[in-house]
């Protein structure tokens, strides 16, 4: 990348934040998937600690990596703060519970490279009962194929300027849809056709596939009102 796109960083090619609250069972293997990337790009791992009450800092301290501390008000503050002490030319945010295939980079930053995309995501597996297959497929097959993608805050690959001229994450209910919308209608964004990320499925797990989509319903809801 030109030394001027950089805007005067040092030489990261993307970072990656992490947003994490009490993710002992998970940050670990998130981590592990990040240390283990094949890539020639250089990045850094930047995890946002929401307030954590079990050894999420711990573990994350445990992979040498630049931990934050935000307090806990929302998810959204979490990727902004780790975005606006970002180096990197592209942001990558991806969720404690999401495992990145060794891959991830390469692929991702040679797709919005190749095609002049603003961001992006990739396709997904989830992990858990077989219901979640279901939200998989969403995903994968749907969000994708909107006139306007939605990039799950899960696995968004976005452009640092981008990012910032868009605001960054709105602190509303469903804010990965409301950004990464309000994003596709005014920069080009698709999805890589692969599988790159594994997330779990542990709310499907916990609530069902009913009550996970009537959760998600609930909050955009919340969004769209938000936003009137």
């Amino acid at each position: 990348m030109a030394s001027d796109d950089r805007d005067g960083a040092a030489d990261v090619d993307v970072s990656f934040v992490v947003p994490a609250r009490n993710e002992v069972d998970y940050l670990g293997a998130t981590l592990a998937s990040l240390v283990a990337l094949d890539t020639d790009y250089a990045f850094e791992v930047i995890v946002v600690d929401g307030g954590s009450c079990d050894e999420t800092v711990a573990i994350a301290r445990d992979y040498d990596v630049t931990v934050l501390q935000e307090g806990g008000s929302s998810i959204a503050a979490a990727r902004n703060l780790g975005a606006d002490r970002a180096s990197g030319v592209w942001l990558a945010f991806v969720d404690a519970d999401t495992r990145v295939r060794p891959t991830y980079l390469t692929e991702l930053l040679g797709f919005v490279e190749a095609n002049g995309l603003a961001a992006a995501s990739s396709y997904c597996r989830i992990s858990g009962p077989l219901r979640a297959k279901l939200m998989e497929a969403t995903i994968n097959h749907v969000f994708s194929r909107l006139e306007y993608p939605i990039l799950p805050g899960f696995n968004c690959f976005v452009h640092r300027r981008a990012f910032a001229e868009s605001g960054g994450f709105p602190v509303v209910a469903n804010e990965d849809t409301a950004f990464s919308r309000g994003l596709s209608r005014r920069l080009p964004t698709a999805y890589y056709p692969s599988v790159l990320v594994e997330s779990s499925g542990r709310r499907i797990a916990e609530y069902g596939l009913t009550g996970t989509l009537w959760h998600y319903a609930r909050l955009d809801v919340k969004r769209l009102r938000a936003v009137e």
